[in-house]
Protein backbone atom coordinates (compact mmCIF):
# COMPACT_ATOMS: atom_id res chain seq x y z
CA UNK A 1 0.00 0.00 0.00
CA UNK A 2 1.04 3.65 -0.69
CA UNK A 3 1.37 4.26 2.88
CA UNK A 4 3.56 1.63 3.48
CA UNK A 5 5.87 3.05 1.11
CA UNK A 6 6.31 6.38 1.88
CA UNK A 7 6.44 5.34 5.91
CA UNK A 8 9.06 3.45 4.63
CA UNK A 9 11.11 6.43 3.53
CA UNK A 10 10.28 8.25 6.47
CA UNK A 11 9.83 6.28 9.63
CA UNK A 12 9.19 9.18 11.58
CA UNK A 13 7.66 11.82 9.49
CA UNK A 14 4.69 13.15 11.46
CA UNK A 15 1.17 11.97 10.25
CA UNK A 16 0.03 15.26 9.06
CA UNK A 17 2.97 15.84 6.97
CA UNK A 18 2.21 11.87 5.78
CA UNK A 19 -1.77 12.60 4.89
CA UNK A 20 -0.66 15.66 2.80
CA UNK A 21 1.99 13.40 0.41
CA UNK A 22 -0.25 10.94 0.25
CA UNK A 23 -3.49 13.55 -1.16
CA UNK A 24 -2.14 13.36 -4.61
CA UNK A 25 -2.52 10.05 -4.75
CA UNK A 26 -6.01 9.49 -3.11
CA UNK A 27 -7.09 11.63 -5.61
CA UNK A 28 -5.82 9.93 -8.80
CA UNK A 29 -7.51 6.60 -7.62
CA UNK A 30 -10.55 8.81 -6.84
CA UNK A 31 -9.95 7.14 -2.76
CA UNK A 32 -11.77 9.40 -0.46
CA UNK A 33 -9.84 9.44 3.20
CA UNK A 34 -9.57 12.32 5.25
CA UNK A 35 -6.48 13.42 7.88
CA UNK A 36 -8.16 11.51 10.84
CA UNK A 37 -9.24 8.19 8.64
CA UNK A 38 -5.19 8.26 7.66
CA UNK A 39 -4.75 9.05 11.60
CA UNK A 40 -6.38 5.70 12.60
CA UNK A 41 -5.23 3.59 10.16
CA UNK A 42 -1.49 4.78 10.65
CA UNK A 43 -2.24 4.06 14.46
CA UNK A 44 -4.15 0.38 13.61
CA UNK A 45 -1.17 -0.80 11.64
CA UNK A 46 1.28 0.42 14.48
CA UNK A 47 2.77 3.28 12.05
CA UNK A 48 2.39 5.94 14.25
CA UNK A 49 5.60 7.80 15.32
CA UNK A 50 6.92 7.41 19.11
CA UNK A 51 9.08 10.90 19.83
CA UNK A 52 12.15 10.54 21.64
CA UNK A 53 14.17 13.08 23.50
CA UNK A 54 18.16 13.39 23.99
CA UNK A 55 20.41 16.50 24.52
CA UNK A 56 24.40 16.27 23.47
CA UNK A 57 26.74 18.87 23.30
CA UNK A 58 29.27 19.63 20.46
CA UNK A 59 30.09 23.09 21.38
CA UNK A 60 32.99 24.72 22.97
CA UNK A 61 32.68 28.20 23.57
CA UNK A 62 35.20 28.40 26.42
CA UNK A 63 37.81 30.10 23.80
CA UNK A 64 39.63 33.06 23.40
CA UNK A 65 38.97 33.33 19.70
CA UNK A 66 36.43 36.59 18.85
CA UNK A 67 33.15 36.21 19.40
CA UNK A 68 30.84 37.64 16.82
CA UNK A 69 27.43 39.64 17.83
CA UNK A 70 23.63 38.05 17.16
CA UNK A 71 22.82 40.50 14.50
CA UNK A 72 19.21 39.16 13.12
CA UNK A 73 17.28 39.02 16.41
CA UNK A 74 15.46 41.47 14.55
CA UNK A 75 15.65 40.03 11.16
CA UNK A 76 12.55 39.17 9.34
CA UNK A 77 13.51 36.46 7.15
CA UNK A 78 11.71 37.25 3.46
CA UNK A 79 13.83 35.41 0.48
CA UNK A 80 15.84 32.36 0.18
CA UNK A 81 19.64 33.18 0.57
CA UNK A 82 19.10 35.87 3.51
CA UNK A 83 20.45 34.05 6.13
CA UNK A 84 22.18 30.44 6.83
CA UNK A 85 22.01 29.17 9.82
CA UNK A 86 24.97 26.21 10.78
CA UNK A 87 25.02 23.84 13.79
CA UNK A 88 27.25 20.84 14.53
CA UNK A 89 25.92 17.61 15.89
CA UNK A 90 26.85 14.37 17.21
CA UNK A 91 25.78 10.67 15.48
CA UNK A 92 26.94 7.08 17.59
CA UNK A 93 27.85 4.39 14.90
CA UNK A 94 28.72 1.68 15.87
CA UNK A 95 29.96 2.85 19.27
CA UNK A 96 31.96 5.71 18.34
CA UNK A 97 30.61 9.41 17.68
CA UNK A 98 30.88 10.95 13.78
CA UNK A 99 29.82 14.39 13.99
CA UNK A 100 27.76 16.65 11.28
CA UNK A 101 27.91 19.68 10.02
CA UNK A 102 24.76 21.22 8.23
CA UNK A 103 24.25 24.75 6.48
CA UNK A 104 20.55 25.35 6.26
CA UNK A 105 18.51 28.27 4.32
CA UNK A 106 16.40 29.59 7.04
CA UNK A 107 13.59 31.10 4.58
CA UNK A 108 13.14 27.84 2.56
CA UNK A 109 14.28 25.32 5.23
CA UNK A 110 16.53 23.50 2.85
CA UNK A 111 19.85 22.27 3.67
CA UNK A 112 22.57 23.28 1.44
CA UNK A 113 25.19 22.18 3.06
CA UNK A 114 26.24 18.93 5.20
CA UNK A 115 29.06 16.41 5.70
CA UNK A 116 30.07 13.66 8.51
CA UNK A 117 33.21 13.39 10.00
CA UNK A 118 35.01 11.21 12.41
CA UNK A 119 36.41 14.37 14.62
CA UNK A 120 35.24 18.12 15.19
CA UNK A 121 37.83 20.11 12.80
CA UNK A 122 37.17 22.72 12.20
CA UNK A 123 38.89 21.68 8.51
CA UNK A 124 35.66 19.16 8.80
CA UNK A 125 32.98 21.38 9.33
CA UNK A 126 34.25 23.96 6.30
CA UNK A 127 33.31 21.16 4.13
CA UNK A 128 29.66 21.80 4.55
CA UNK A 129 29.54 25.71 3.97
CA UNK A 130 32.00 25.04 0.94
CA UNK A 131 29.26 22.51 -0.14
CA UNK A 132 26.67 25.77 0.69
CA UNK A 133 28.88 28.07 -1.67
CA UNK A 134 28.73 26.18 -4.66
CA UNK A 135 25.39 26.18 -4.94
CA UNK A 136 25.14 29.90 -4.10
CA UNK A 137 24.18 32.00 -7.22
CA UNK A 138 26.34 34.78 -8.37
CA UNK A 139 25.04 38.27 -7.72
CA UNK A 140 23.88 37.30 -4.00
CA UNK A 141 23.94 40.02 -1.82
CA UNK A 142 23.46 40.48 1.90
CA UNK A 143 23.64 36.90 3.30
CA UNK A 144 24.18 36.36 6.59
CA UNK A 145 25.74 33.29 8.54
CA UNK A 146 24.37 32.38 12.12
CA UNK A 147 25.80 29.91 14.47
CA UNK A 148 26.77 28.96 17.82
CA UNK A 149 29.95 30.67 19.10
CA UNK A 150 31.77 27.09 18.91
CA UNK A 151 35.50 26.78 18.10
CA UNK A 152 35.03 26.17 14.61
CA UNK A 153 32.64 28.66 13.91
CA UNK A 154 34.91 31.18 15.36
CA UNK A 155 38.16 29.93 13.84
CA UNK A 156 40.22 32.23 11.33
CA UNK A 157 39.71 29.64 9.04
CA UNK A 158 35.95 30.01 8.60
CA UNK A 159 35.38 33.44 9.31
CA UNK A 160 38.17 33.94 5.99
CA UNK A 161 35.70 31.96 3.99
CA UNK A 162 32.33 33.94 5.18
CA UNK A 163 34.33 37.72 4.46
CA UNK A 164 35.74 36.38 1.61
CA UNK A 165 32.49 35.66 0.05
CA UNK A 166 31.02 38.96 1.43
CA UNK A 167 28.65 36.69 4.31
CA UNK A 168 27.54 38.71 7.13
CA UNK A 169 28.33 36.94 10.22
CA UNK A 170 26.27 36.50 13.54
CA UNK A 171 26.58 34.12 16.29
CA UNK A 172 24.61 33.21 19.49
CA UNK A 173 24.87 35.53 22.67
CA UNK A 174 23.57 32.62 25.39
CA UNK A 175 22.38 29.63 26.13
CA UNK A 176 18.70 29.97 24.97
CA UNK A 177 18.46 27.15 22.77
CA UNK A 178 16.16 29.68 20.58
CA UNK A 179 19.14 31.53 19.28
CA UNK A 180 19.50 28.89 17.09
CA UNK A 181 16.35 27.19 17.12
CA UNK A 182 15.45 26.40 13.42
CA UNK A 183 19.49 24.62 13.11
CA UNK A 184 18.97 22.44 16.11
CA UNK A 185 15.53 21.78 14.84
CA UNK A 186 17.14 20.01 11.58
CA UNK A 187 19.71 17.95 13.40
CA UNK A 188 16.51 16.62 15.33
CA UNK A 189 14.79 16.18 11.81
CA UNK A 190 17.54 14.37 9.79
CA UNK A 191 18.65 12.15 13.26
CA UNK A 192 15.87 11.01 14.56
CA UNK A 193 12.85 10.82 11.58
CA UNK A 194 16.00 9.30 9.02
CA UNK A 195 19.72 8.49 10.30
CA UNK A 196 18.28 6.15 12.82
CA UNK A 197 16.31 4.08 11.21
CA UNK A 198 19.34 3.49 8.53
CA UNK A 199 22.05 0.70 8.83
CA UNK A 200 25.48 2.11 9.19
CA UNK A 201 28.61 0.61 10.40
CA UNK A 202 31.37 3.05 8.85
CA UNK A 203 31.74 6.32 7.71
CA UNK A 204 31.30 5.26 4.05
CA UNK A 205 27.60 3.94 4.83
CA UNK A 206 27.29 7.09 6.52
CA UNK A 207 28.15 9.77 3.75
CA UNK A 208 25.86 7.75 1.79
CA UNK A 209 23.25 7.53 4.31
CA UNK A 210 23.39 11.35 5.09
CA UNK A 211 22.83 11.88 1.51
CA UNK A 212 20.53 10.19 1.48
CA UNK A 213 18.40 11.31 4.38
CA UNK A 214 18.72 14.94 3.07
CA UNK A 215 17.45 14.13 -0.47
CA UNK A 216 14.89 12.83 1.69
CA UNK A 217 14.49 15.68 3.70
CA UNK A 218 14.92 18.72 0.72
CA UNK A 219 12.74 16.94 -1.62
CA UNK A 220 10.35 14.86 0.10
CA UNK A 221 9.40 16.20 3.42
CA UNK A 222 6.48 18.95 3.34
CA UNK A 223 6.85 21.86 6.23
CA UNK A 224 3.85 23.24 8.06
CA UNK A 225 5.73 26.21 7.94
CA UNK A 226 6.24 26.39 4.57
CA UNK A 227 2.68 25.60 3.59
CA UNK A 228 3.16 22.12 2.98
CA UNK A 229 5.50 22.50 0.49
CA UNK A 230 9.14 21.21 0.05
CA UNK A 231 11.87 23.02 0.89
CA UNK A 232 13.50 22.17 -2.71
CA UNK A 233 9.82 23.50 -3.71
CA UNK A 234 10.49 26.76 -2.19
CA UNK A 235 14.13 27.16 -2.43
CA UNK A 236 14.62 26.84 -5.91
CA UNK A 237 11.35 29.15 -6.91
CA UNK A 238 12.01 31.25 -4.32
CA UNK A 239 8.32 30.76 -3.22
CA UNK A 240 6.71 33.48 -1.24
CA UNK A 241 4.54 31.08 0.70
CA UNK A 242 2.14 31.43 3.76
CA UNK A 243 3.80 30.91 6.84
CA UNK A 244 2.50 28.62 9.62
CA UNK A 245 4.68 29.24 12.26
CA UNK A 246 6.40 32.06 14.41
CA UNK A 247 9.11 33.25 12.84
CA UNK A 248 12.75 32.14 14.98
CA UNK A 249 14.17 35.34 13.92
CA UNK A 250 11.84 37.93 14.35
CA UNK A 251 10.31 38.84 17.26
CA UNK A 252 9.17 42.85 16.11
CA UNK A 253 8.46 42.09 12.29
CA UNK A 254 11.20 44.62 11.48
CA UNK A 255 13.77 44.32 8.68
CA UNK A 256 17.22 45.68 8.96
CA UNK A 257 19.90 46.30 7.31
CA UNK A 258 22.47 43.61 8.88
CA UNK A 259 25.81 44.88 7.40
CA UNK A 260 25.19 48.06 8.65
CA UNK A 261 25.38 47.59 11.85
CA UNK A 262 28.45 47.41 14.00
CA UNK A 263 29.95 44.38 15.18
Amino acid sequence: MEISVLRSSHPEMGGRKLYEMLRPFFMEHGIKMGRDSVFELLAANGLQVKRRSRKYITTYSGHWLRKWPNIIREVEVVRVNQLWVSDITYWKVCGQYLYISFVTDAYSRKIVGYHVAGTLETVETLKALEMALKKLKAGTHQLIHHSDRGVQYCSGNYVAHLQKNGIGISMTENGDPLENAMAERINGIIKGEYLRHLKTDNIRQAKGNLRKAVELYNGQRPHLSLGMKTPNQVHEKNLNTKRLWKNYYNKKCKVVDMFNETN
